[in-house]
């Protein structure tokens, strides 16, 4: 059974409700005190907002709509100062030359952008820019298809530590059921992959700030589980794991790395494809919550968002209703 919670400003999404009159009721107080919660904690924060970049511009996923739902999903929190940098498609396109986002103004960074939609590389000059803003302390989000970018970049590489890429190209990373990690050497296995993309549970390894107060296992819907992602995996730690049924193994979920002083969290949570609109992957309250946590401790900051009353449970999804877009693609 599919649980269907609200959206941020609290309005139920009566068109899809399966639940009876007195569940509603109760979903309905629950989130009315994690709101209120919420609102204190954001109207008393001493500490001015986190200041957020989203890069997009290119994509074999739809990067507009990515964009927009991450705006969508940050704005009602009031935690976040969000700016897009659009990277010009191609290098024959106006601007190619000028393109040069200002990292070191912002504390994240989310990484959307995919030269696997047949755009280029960026410039070596903000590479370079890039490179500095986090090995000075900068943290990035590496969204989903950000992970699949930018194969011969190799400080890239370092930065997600695993990534989309061909079997020799690095180790992979498998996890038992009890949660311990196997080393896979470049060459054994396949190439990075997924199978059809299922509800999953997130089964957390460790106690990372991230998760404080989080399930030890929740369900997510409709996600990919990327098998056999691969790369240098320096000083990576493993945050979740999930089972694909392809391979039937336990592949890593979301994974952390420290690059000089910075901070790199990915996920393979935020698939968005063409032909999306308001894919219920998104609507997770127990992505929309991660997200958060996520890009807090990544900036340094406490990691206090509080865990709402409609986050999912080990056998049971939680899907909030339509994300406001206001910048609709």
């Amino acid at each position: 059974m599919r649980v269907f919670e609200f959206i941020a400003a609290g309005y139920p999404d009566w068109s899809r409700s399966y639940g009876k009159a007195i569940v509603c009721k109760i979903l309905v107080v629950g989130a009315c005190v994690w709101s209120a919660a919420m609102l204190t904690m954001t109207s008393t924060a001493a500490e001015p907002p986190i200041r957020v970049l989203i890069t997009d511009g290119y994509s074999n996923h739809d990067w507009r709509l990515t964009t927009a739902l991450i705006r969508g999903i940050l704005k009602p929190t009031g935690l976040f100062d969000v700016s897009v940098a659009t990277a010009p498609p191609t290098k024959d396109a106006p601007g190619w030359d000028t393109w040069r986002p200002k990292f070191s103004d912002y504390d994240v960074v989310v990484q959307t952008c995919n030269d696997l939609g047949g755009g280029p590389s960026w410039p070596r000059a903000v590479q370079r820019d890039f490179e500095q803003f986090v090995r000075n302390g900068g943290g990035v989000y590496v969204w989903h298809a950000g992970n699949n970018a930018f194969t011969d970049w190799p400080a890239y590489n370092e930065m997600i530590g695993l990534g989309w890429r061909k079997r020799d190209f690095g180790w992979a990373i498998s996890v038992s059921d009890d949660g311990k990690l196997t080393r896979i050497p470049a060459g054994e296995g396949e190439n990075t992959g997924h199978g059809e993309r299922v509800d999953t549970v997130v089964h957390r390894l460790g106690d990372d700030p991230i998760h404080a107060g989080l399930p030890r296992a929740w369900k997510t819907p409709d996600i990919e589980v990327y098998y056999y992602a691969r790369g240098p995996a320096k000083d990576i730690q493993v945050l979740s794991f999930g089972f694909d049924p392809h391979t039937q193994m336990n592949w890593p979920l979301e994974w952390t790395v420290r690059y000089g002083k910075g901070r790199v969290y990915t996920s393979t949570f935020g698939h968005v494809w063409r032909g999306d609109t308001q894919p219920e992957r998104m609507r997770c309250a127990g992505l929309q919550t991660v997200v958060v946590r996520a890009l807090q401790w990544l900036a340094d900051r406490p990691t206090n968002f509080p865990v709402p009353p409609d986050f999912p449970t080990a056998d049971r999804v939680s899907i909030r209703g339509e994300i406001a877009l206001t910048d609709v693609p």
